[in-house]
């Protein structure tokens, strides 16, 4: 319409104006072809715009502070507890046309890591695939835990944990399938070109604790994840207010170990997560066991937080997380979740003592301030004044983690 009416009133113009020129079809012919070109220009102006929106990369990122009073540690409780700088963090999102990106790095006061960083694509509205330092489809996504120590399976490599290789996810209202594989570990394993292997965000296999070393030694016989892979399966279900997730994981590698020696390592998982009103429950039980060629290992070394640590060879572990989840008018506060997080790891290789964490906590919404506040109990947990494969006394922490994000 807008078109004839423009043509219609030029036409009229050049009719009075030019009354006696020698042709009107041909002056009809040039202003024709002169609004086609106007607005296949302006068409074409539209769709660089467009094609302009659909390219984005946001920024993002997080300041985090800390205070802890620990009873196990006495320096600390002569200072009536310590407030230290956590981390700082700078998030990038977006995408280049059909092609998904995501990274985040980290600055510690002792490290500094990438956390992820992939790059991705939708096949369609229901598959994505993606290459890169991706989190390990393993267990309750995207994290088992509520508070700011996660759960003990996070300590063992099985909770939020990431590494490096190809991940597919095929996910509708009903299902999701993730299957996974990873080359080997964020660091790139054995022969990866990094000063220090125990620099990375989450816990990894990086060695094999031998007779007479000591629990947090650097490892003398080192070792690596390599050709993992990972199948997870979800199915949701509802009943009236109740919404029910139940998953079963399974994750199947190699052990690339320093000589002439291999070994592999295998662990599954079911899961049920519960969400009723502003309730969240979260159950998990896994189960894990590293084995090493010609050697009858009880313990292996993890690395992370720029220290060693070591674990049992073998265990099954527990998760029972509940939530409740509080909107209130507050100040500037919008949001109180309160909640229980219990882990419990037991049939431990060696016969080792179990370890258990309770952590009865609340986390406040504040704008872009978020707040963990945990009381936590806990026997032989790493943070808590123990280890894994520790025959310690039950421990006590109150933690304060704020964190402004941006």
């Amino acid at each position: 319409m807008i078109r004839k009416t423009l043509l219609t009133s030029c036409i009229a113009l050049i009719l009075s104006a030019n009354a006696n020129a020698a042709s009107v079809d041909e002056e009809i012919l040039a202003l024709k072809t002169r609004i086609d070109q106007l607005e296949s220009g302006k068409i074409s102006s539209e769709t660089m715009v467009e094609e302009e929106k659909e390219n984005s990369i946001e920024f993002g990122g997080a300041a985090r502070f800390q205070y802890s009073y620990e009873d196990y540690a006495d320096s600390n409780k002569d200072r009536g507890g310590d407030l230290d700088f956590d981390l700082f963090r700078i998030d990038v999102d977006g995408n280049i046309g059909d092609i998904l990106f995501s990274a985040q790095y980290r600055w510690f006061q002792y490290m500094n890591v990438i956390h992820h960083a992939w790059v991705g694509y939708d096949f369609d509205e229901s598959q994505q695939g993606k290459i890169g330092v991706t989190q390990v489809p393993f267990g309750i996504l995207t994290w088992a835990s509520n508070s700011y120590f996660f759960s003990s399976n996070f300590y063992l490599g099985l909770e939020d944990d990431y590494d490096l290789g190809l991940n597919y996810t095929y996910k509708t209202d009903d299902n999701r399938l993730d299957l996974a594989f990873y080359k080997n570990d964020e660091l790139g394993g054995l022969d990866g070109y990094v000063s220090d292997r125990s620099d990375r965000y989450a816990y990894d296999v990086v060695g094999v604790r031998l007779t007479g070393e000591g629990t947090y030694d650097a490892p003398t016989l080192e070792a690596a994840e390599s050709n993992t892979f990972n199948a997870r399966y979800v199915h949701n279900l509802t009943f009236s207010d109740v919404a029910v997730e139940l998953g079963a994981s399974v994750q199947s590698g190699q052990l690339d170990i320093a000589g002439a020696q291999d070994g592999d390592r295998f662990a599954a998982a079911m899961h049920g997560v519960v969400n009723y009103n502003r309730w969240n429950l979260k159950l998990q039980v896994t189960g894990y066991e590293y084995d090493v060629d010609g050697m009858d290992v009880e313990q292996m070394v993890v690395g992370a937080y720029h220290f060693y640590d070591s674990i049992p060879a073998e265990a099954t572990t527990y998760i029972g997380n509940l939530a409740y989840s509080l909107p209130v008018s507050i100040g500037p506060i919008s949001n109180l979740t309160f909640y229980n997080d219990y882990s419990l790891v037991t049939d431990k290789s060696a016969d080792l003592e179990d370890t258990f964490m309770n952590v009865t906590g609340m986390a406040i919404t504040a704008g872009g301030l978020y707040t963990y506040v945990d009381f936590v109990v806990a026997e032989n947990q790493p943070f808590i004044g123990g280890s894994m494969v520790g025959n310690g006394e039950v421990n006590k922490r109150v933690n304060i983690n704020f964190g402004y994000y941006f």
